[in-house]
C-alpha cells in the first residue's frame, strides 16, 4: 500500500518577501533539495482563506458573550443566531490547512517539506500577521525564510522602476518592519537572506543549510547560482506587465 503524500511531510517552508528581492533563485535552490517542494506565487491566495478564518476568530468571543446575555445557551431555532456558539474555529483552521495543503501546495509522493514562496505578504498590513499565525498553527512544523534586497536595485528592478524611488523604498521598508516584527517574537522557525548577500558565492547559504537541517552541498549551489532565470523576459516577449 502507497503512503499518502502527506504522511511524508516533515515540515513546512514559506517564503515571505517582495517582487524582485532575489526570491525565484532561493526557490530554485530550496526545489533542488532532495524531498523539497517549493511552489510558487498564487496571488497571495493564502490571504483570502485566512481572511475568514481571522473574521470568525475576532468576532466570535464578542458574538457569543452577547448570545449568553440574550438567552441561555445552547441557543435555540427561535434565535436569529441559533447554533453558532457551535461553531468550531480551531477546527475550521484545521480544514482550511488542509484544503491549501492538498490543493494548492500538492506536495508529491516523495516530498519531505512543502511550501511556497510569495511576494504580496505585505499588501494587507493588518493581515500579515493573521496569515503567519494561521500557518505556524496548522501547518506542519511551519518555518519561515525572509528574503530582502538592497532597496536601490529593487528600484531599478522589473516594474518598481516605473514607480517613484521614494514610494518604492516606503513600501518596501514596510514590509520589512512587519517581517522584524514577526522574526523577533518568533526567532525559532525564521530566518533573515539577503540576496547582496548570497549571490556572492556558494559558502554564504551555508546558514540556510543549517536552518534547514541540511547537508551543505556547496557544488548544488554554484549550479543553481550558474543557473540564468528568464521569467521577466518571458514576461516581456509575451505579456506585458500591468502592475502599478
Amino acid at each position: 500500500m502507497k503512503m499518502d503524500p502527506f504522511e511524508r511531510i516533515e515540515s513546512t517552508l514559506f517564503v515571505v518577501t517582495y517582487g524582485r528581492s532575489g526570491s525565484t533563485l532561493l526557490q530554485n535552490l530550496l526545489n533542488a533539495l532532495p524531498g523539497y517542494v517549493l511552489r510558487g506565487e498564487n496571488a497571495n491566495l493564502l490571504g483570502s482563506l485566512v481572511q475568514s478564518w481571522q473574521d470568525l476568530r475576532s468576532f466570535y468571543p464578542e458574538q457569543l458573550e452577547r448570545m449568553r446575555i440574550a438567552g441561555p445557551l445552547p441557543s435555540g431555532p427561535h434565535q436569529p443566531w441559533y447554533g453558532y456558539e457551535a461553531i468550531e474555529v480551531d477546527q475550521l483552521g484545521r480544514d482550511l490547512a488542509q484544503v491549501f495543503l492538498r490543493n494548492v501546495l500538492r506536495p508529491e509522493a516523495d516530498s519531505r517539506v512543502v511550501g511556497f514562496k510569495e511576494i504580496r505578504w505585505h499588501e494587507d498590513p493588518a493581515l500579515f500577521e493573521p496569515m503567519l499565525d494561521f500557518l505556524q498553527r496548522y501547518m506542519p512544523r511551519a518555518r519561515f525564510i525572509f528574503n530582502t534586497r538592497d532597496h536601490a536595485e529593487v528600484c531599478r528592478s522589473g516594474w518598481w522602476k516605473t514607480m517613484e524611488p521614494a514610494v518604492v523604498r516606503q513600501e518596501l521598508q514596510q514590509a520589512e518592519a512587519l517581517y522584524g516584527k514577526w522574526q523577533a517574537a518568533h526567532p525559532e522557525s525564521c530566518l533573515a537572506l539577503h540576496y547582496n548577500d548570497y549571490i556572492s558565492g556558494p559558502e554564504a547559504w551555508r546558514r540556510l543549510f543549517d536552518f534547514l537541517g541540511e547537508p551543505f552541498d556547496p557544488e548544488l549551489v554554484q549550479a543553481t547560482l550558474d543557473r540564468k532565470l528568464m521569467h521577466m523576459k518571458w514576461k516581456k516577449r509575451t505579456i506585458p506587465d500591468r502592475r502599478p
